[in-house]
């Protein structure tokens, strides 16, 4: 080797010692979130729509438990309300149309006495001022006249009164009760709809922990499923390197059998050491301290990944 090529090799190996380090990797491993997908109501598991491994859509149905009972409950509460809605009906109308024409008929046969009893007390003052008619006579005429006034007025009053329906009290009672079976009718529907389950997003069904006919408890989960959102990377960053990270960093994601990283970012620094070592907080173990990041994946790069792979995560710069 001549004299000018020994240097030049000195002087790029100069350069590349000045040049900048290539970030160093760190090793993690893929975690999911999963969501367990439970009734509030208890029963025998009559239908599961669903198998470990498939793939659904938001809305997608899930399972059903079975539901005679909430069903039962459910017709019971809608004859309730239909007969507390036609009470109130009934109150709101007053006297059937039969009733009021009975006495609108009455109080036309009342106003026609009084008229006749008015004209029979004309003549009689006429009569009695002349010293025709005697004063009993007279008396009986005009004492009969307004017993006929008083009874137009009394029939006149029914009438009204039952053109006006139910009292306001009574009204206002039946409201009530036609709220009350609107309540109820509306929580029998609520626990009908619970016993059958529809997927809250797209997602993996990760696992399902029951069988048609198994029975179910209330609250147990019955499916697992796992969104491509809840898969995250989950790495471990030595204590110099954990202090330039923040949150929103851009990280590449290393899988074996993956031809090109996948792109992630920082959403979570642990604020305490995963792993502390028995000794005392010096210099030299200080190196020792690991803390653990997460970062996230675009939901569409993530629908394909599995929990527990293992990764080489690096920190773009």
């Amino acid at each position: 080797m001549g004299k000018s090529a020994g240097v030049a090799l000195v002087t790029g190996l100069l350069l590349a010692g000045c040049g900048r380090p290539t970030p160093a990797g760190y090793q993690g491993y893929l975690e999911g979130e999963f969501v367990y997908v439970a009734a509030p109501l208890g029963g025998q598991l009559e239908r599961l729509a669903v198998s470990r491994g498939a793939r659904v859509e938001a809305g997608a149905p899930l399972f059903t438990l079975e539901q005679s009972a909430e069903l039962s409950t459910l017709r019971e509460a809608a004859e309730r309300l239909r007969q507390s809605q036609a009470r109130l009906a009934d109150l709101r109308k007053g006297s059937r149309p039969t009733e009021l024409a009975v006495l609108e008929a009455r109080l036309a046969q009342a106003r026609t006495a009084a008229e006749l009893s008015g004209r029979e007390l004309e003549r009689a003052t006429k009569l009695h001022q002349t010293t025709v008619l005697s004063d009993d006579d007279y008396d009986r005429v005009r004492l009969n006249h307004e017993a006929n006034l008083k009874a137009v007025a009394e029939t006149a009053a029914q009438l009204e009164t039952a053109r006006l329906g139910g009292r306001a009290d009574a009204i206002a009672a039946a409201e009530a009760d036609a709220a009350a079976a609107q309540a109820a009718l509306d929580r029998a529907g609520w626990s009908v709809a619970q016993k059958s389950r529809a997927a809250p997003q797209a997602a993996l069904v990760f696992d399902t922990l029951f069988r048609e006919g198994e029975f179910v408890a209330a609250g147990q989960p019955v499916v697992a499923l796992l969104p491509p959102a809840n898969i995250k990377v989950r790495f471990f960053v030595p204590e110099p390197g954990f202090a330039a990270l923040k949150a929103g960093d851009a990280v590449k994601v290393a899988l074996t059998g993956r031809a090109t990283p996948l792109d992630a970012r920082v959403s979570y620094l642990s604020p305490k050491p995963e792993y502390t070592p028995p000794v005392l907080y010096n210099r030299e173990n200080r190196a020792k301290l690991v803390f653990m990041v997460e970062a996230v994946f675009d939901p569409a790069a993530a629908r394909d990944l599995h929990p527990g792979q293992p990764v080489d995560v690096t920190v773009v710069r």
